[in-house]
C-alpha cells in the first residue's frame, strides 16, 4: 500500500535529494543542455543587437536632422521651389546648386556632389561631428559626409585636390547625414558655400512630408509640377534606410532565424530527454510514489531542474553578451555597442531570456506529466523483447548467414515504429539547420570565389575625368594583358511608370562584344530594345519577363523589351541594363561614360587598378566593383558558432537515444547470451541500431535541409532586390563529411555503454529484468 503524501518539509527535501542524485549520474548530459541553452540565447541576444544596429544609427540621424523624407535632383533652370507648395509638404530644404565632381586626397580619390548651401539648413540638416561647419571667411572650405570621409581618410585641416584642375578645397567638419552614403556607384556629399560651386550642373531640393506614407503620392505630384524632362534623380527615405541598414540587417535575420530554430530543436531534445528518462525510471518513479510523493511533487522535480538548467544557460550567456559582447571583432562588436545604449537594451536583455526559459519549460511540462501518471505500484515489464518477432526481412537476411548483429541492430532501430520516429524526427531537426547553414556558407563563399556567376563578371570600373578621350582610354585599356575585356558603358537615372521614383537605365557593351549577364531566368539581351532587369526592377514595375517597360530619361521616352532576368547586387535590384548599342539608337549623341573590365583569371584586381591608375597618370578614376559579400564576412563567424550550436543540441539528443536504447536493450542481454552471442556480439547489435537512427537522421536532414535553404536563401535575394537563383548547395564532399561526422560519432558514442552494459554482471541484469 501507498504511504501518505509527504509534508512540505519532507517533500522539499526528498525532491532536492533526488535531483542532486540525478545531476550526479546525468553531469555530461546537464553540461551539454546549459551549453547548449546559453549559445542559442547569446545568438538571439545578437541578432536582437544587429536590429537595433541597423535601425536605430539611421532613424536617429534622420530625427535629429530633421531629414527630408524625398530629395530630387533637377535641371538648373527648373523651377524647384514650386514643389514647396505642394499639398502634404511641411518644409523644405534647397533649392541648393550642385556640381559633379572628383576629389582626391593623398591618393585615393572619390567621385562627389558638391551642394551650394549658404548656412546650416533647418531641413536635412548635417549633424557635425568633427569640425565646424562653412565660414565664409573661408571659401574654399568644405564639409564631408561621414561614409565619404572615411572613404577618404579625410579629417579637418586636410586639403583636397581636383583632379584636372588646379582648385583645391579645404575640410572644415565631417558631418553625418539621412541621405544615401558614400559607396563607388553613389556619390558622396560634399557641403560647400554657393561661390564654391562654379560649374553648376543641377540643382537639388528636400522635401519634408507632414506624412511619410504620402511619399509616393508626393513623389508624382512634384515630377508632374516639375515636369518629367526636368528631372534627374529622386531618392526617398525609405531607399535610403534600406540602404544604411544594409547587411546587418540580413545578419540579425539569419542570426534570429537560426537562433529560433536551434530554440525549438533544443526544445524537442529536453522533451526528449525527459521522456526517455522517465522510460528508464520508471521503478524509481514507483518507487518515490510509493513513498508519499504526489504526481504534482514528481512533475515539479523534473520541470523545476530543467528550468533551473535553463536559467543557468540563459543567465550565463546574457552575463557574458553584456559584459563581452562589445569585444567581438567587426560588426557584431560595433552592434552590441550601440544596443547597449539603447532605451530597450535592458528590457531586451531581460526578455529574450527569459523567453527560451518559458520555452523550455513548455517542453519540460509536457514530458514531466507523464512521470506523474506512473502508477505507485511497479507495472511488469513485458517479457516479449522491444523490438518485437523479428520481421520476414530480417529472418531472410539471417538466412543469408549476413551478421547476426547487423540484422539484429538494423531490426533493433526499425522496431517500436513510433518512438523510433520520434528520435529520428529530433534528430533530423538540428542536422536539418545545419544543412541550412552550410548552404549560406557556401552562398557567401561563392559570392566570394566565383562573382561572374553572382552577377559580378567584371571587377573593376575606370572612369576618365575628360582629358582622356574615349580612343585614348581604350588604347589603354587594351594594352593591358590582364584584362581580358573592357565593355563601354553608361548609367543614368531613369523615371517609372506613374513618375514615383528614378531607377537606373543601364546600357553597357555592344551587340558585337555583349556584356556578359548573369541571367537567373530568361535570356540574354541581343537584339534591338531588349533588356534583362533585376529583380528589385521587376518588384518596383510588377512586371514579368516578356514585359515591355516604358521609362523616361529626361524627356526622353524609352520602350524596352524585358527577356531576361539577371541577377543584380547592385541598387537593391532597381535596374535595367541593355547595350550601349540600343541606347544610342533613341539618343545618337550618348557616349559611354565609364568602362567595366573583366580580368584574366587569376589576376589580383588591385594590383591592375594601381597599374591603369599610374597609366592614366592621373586623369582615371579607378574603383574596385563592391561585391555584396564583403559586407557579409562576418556571416561566416556567426554561421560557424551556430554550427557550433546545433551540433551541441544534435549531441544532447545522441546521447538520449543512446542512453535510452542501452537501458531498453539491457533486459535482452540475457536471451541474446543464451543463444551464444558474445559481449562484443552484443554491443555491436547496440552500436549498429544506433548507427541506423543516426543515419536515417542524416538523410531526412539533408534531403528536407536542401530545399529549404535554398528556398529560404532565394527568398532573401528576392527581398533584398537581388533575386532568386543564388543560392547555392554545399559541395557533396561536404555534406559526405557531416553526415559521415554524425554516423561515426553515434557508433563511437554509443560503443562504451554498450559495451558496459553487455559485460554486466548477471545480478545486473537479472535486476533490470525484473
Amino acid at each position: 500500500m501507498a504511504a501518505g503524501p509527504l509534508g512540505r518539509g519532507s517533500g522539499v527535501r526528498g525532491s532536492l535529494r533526488w535531483a542532486h542524485s540525478d545531476l550526479r549520474a546525468h553531469r555530461g548530459e546537464v553540461l551539454f543542455l546549459v551549453l547548449a541553452t546559453a549559445g542559442i540565447v547569446a545568438s538571439l541576444l545578437l541578432a536582437t543587437a544587429l536590429f537595433g544596429y541597423a535601425t536605430n544609427p539611421w532613424q536617429r540621424i534622420f530625427t535629429q536632422a530633421r531629414g527630408a523624407h524625398v530629395w530630387i535632383h533637377t535641371v538648373p533652370s527648373a523651377d524647384a521651389r514650386a514643389t514647396a507648395r505642394l499639398d502634404g509638404v511641411a518644409a523644405v530644404a534647397g533649392p541648393y546648386r550642385t556640381e559633379s565632381a572628383t576629389v582626391a586626397v593623398r591618393g585615393t580619390r572619390a567621385s562627389v556632389e558638391l551642394r551650394g548651401t549658404p548656412r546650416l539648413p533647418s531641413v536635412g540638416r548635417p549633424l557635425l561631428t568633427a569640425g565646424h561647419w562653412l565660414d565664409p571667411a573661408e571659401p574654399d572650405g568644405v564639409v564631408l559626409e561621414s561614409s565619404l570621409a572615411r572613404a577618404l581618410l579625410a579629417e579637418p585641416g586636410d586639403n583636397l585636390t581636383l583632379p584636372g584642375s588646379a582648385r583645391t578645397l579645404t575640410v572644415e567638419g565631417i558631418a553625418d547625414s539621412a541621405e544615401p552614403h558614400y559607396s563607388p556607384d553613389q556619390p558622396g556629399l560634399v557641403w560647400a558655400l554657393p561661390s564654391a560651386v562654379r560649374s553648376p550642373g543641377g540643382q537639388v531640393i528636400g522635401l519634408r512630408l507632414a506624412d511619410p506614407a504620402d511619399t509616393d503620392y508626393a513623389v508624382q505630384r512634384a515630377v508632374t509640377v516639375l515636369g518629367a524632362g526636368a528631372v534627374g534623380e529622386v531618392s526617398t527615405w525609405q531607399q535610403a534606410r534600406s540602404a544604411a541598414q544594409g547587411d546587418n540587417r540580413l545578419l540579425g535575420q539569419v542570426l534570429g532565424l537560426f537562433g529560433l530554430g536551434a530554440l525549438i530543436a533544443a526544445g524537442f531534445a529536453v522533451h526528449g530527454a525527459i521522456a526517455t528518462r522517465i522510460r528508464g525510471h520508471l521503478r524509481d518513479l514507483s518507487v518515490l510514489k510509493a513513498i508519499g510523493f504526489t504526481p504534482g511533487q514528481v512533475v515539479r522535480i523534473f520541470l523545476l531542474q530543467h528550468l533551473a538548467y535553463a536559467l543557468l544557460g540563459s543567465m550565463a550567456a546574457a552575463a557574458l553578451t553584456e559584459a563581452l559582447g562589445r569585444r567581438i571583432p567587426g560588426r557584431l562588436g560595433d552592434a552590441v555597442g550601440v544596443w547597449q545604449g539603447l532605451p530597450g537594451h535592458t528590457v531586451a536583455l531581460s526578455v529574450v531570456p527569459l523567453g527560451a526559459v518559458l520555452f523550455i519549460g513548455l517542453t519540460t511540462t509536457l514530458a514531466a506529466w507523464r512521470a506523474g501518471r506512473v502508477p505507485p505500484v511497479p507495472v511488469p515489464r513485458p517479457a516479449a523483447p522491444v523490438g518485437g518477432r523479428l520481421t520476414g526481412a530480417a529472418r531472410r537476411a539471417l538466412g543469408l548467414r549476413l551478421p547476426a548483429p547487423l540484422v539484429l541492430g538494423v531490426h533493433k532501430a526499425c522496431a517500436g515504429r513510433g518512438r523510433s520516429l520520434a528520435t529520428v524526427a529530433r534528430l533530423t531537426l538540428p542536422l536539418l539547420l545545419i544543412v541550412v547553414a552550410l548552404s549560406a556558407w557556401t552562398t557567401i563563399d561563392r559570392f566570394h570565389s566565383h562573382p561572374d556567376r553572382m552577377g559580378l563578371p567584371t571587377a573593376l570600373t575606370v572612369r576618365s575625368d575628360g582629358a582622356l578621350d574615349a580612343s585614348a582610354v581604350g588604347a589603354l585599356l587594351a594594352g593591358d594583358h590582364r584584362v581580358a575585356a573592357a565593355y563601354p558603358g553608361v548609367e543614368v537615372a531613369a523615371l517609372v511608370p506613374g513618375q514615383t521614383g528614378t531607377i537606373a537605365l543601364r546600357g553597357i557593351g555592344t551587340r558585337a562584344e555583349p556584356y556578359p549577364y548573369a541571367l537567373a531566368e530568361g535570356r540574354a539581351a541581343r537584339g534591338p530594345d531588349e533588356a534583362v532587369a533585376g529583380q528589385g526592377l521587376l518588384d518596383l514595375l510588377d512586371a514579368r519577363v516578356g514585359d515591355w517597360v516604358r521609362m523616361t530619361v529626361g524627356d526622353r521616352p524609352q520602350i524596352l523589351h524585358i527577356v531576361g532576368r539577371s541577377i543584380e547586387p547592385q541598387n537593391a535590384g532597381r535596374v535595367v541594363t541593355t547595350s550601349l548599342d540600343t541606347l544610342r539608337a533613341n539618343d545618337p549623341e550618348l557616349t559611354g561614360a565609364f568602362y567595366q573590365l573583366r580580368l584574366r583569371p587569376g589576376v589580383d584586381p588591385r594590383q591592375v587598378a594601381g597599374a591603369l591608375t599610374r597609366a592614366g597618370h592621373g586623369h582615371l578614376d579607378v574603383h574596385r566593383m563592391t561585391n555584396p559579400a564583403d559586407g557579409l564576412s562576418p556571416l561566416r563567424a556567426v554561421v560557424a558558432g551556430l554550427i557550433a550550436v546545433l551540433a551541441l543540441i544534435g549531441l544532447v539528443e545522441l546521447l538520449t537515444a543512446i542512453g535510452g536504447g542501452v537501458r531498453e536493450g539491457e533486459r535482452d542481454v540475457l536471451a541474446l547470451k543464451a543463444i551464444g552471442m558474445s559481449p562484443r556480439q552484443i554491443t555491436a547489435i547496440t552500436v549498429t541500431a544506433t548507427s541506423c537512427t543516426a543515419l536515417a537522421a542524416v538523410l531526412a536532414g539533408t534531403a528536407l535541409g536542401l530545399p529549404l535553404g535554398r528556398r529560404l536563401i532565394d527568398a532573401q535575394g528576392g527581398s533584398s532586390g537581388i533575386g532568386a537563383g543564388i543560392a547555392q548547395y554545399p559541395s557533396p564532399v561536404l555534406l559526405l563529411s557531416v553526415g559521415l561526422a554524425a554516423v561515426l560519432g553515434a557508433a563511437l558514442l554509443s560503443a562504451l555503454p554498450a559495451g558496459r552494459a553487455a559485460r554486466g554482471r548477471l545480478a545486473d541484469t537479472l535486476s533490470a529484468v525484473a
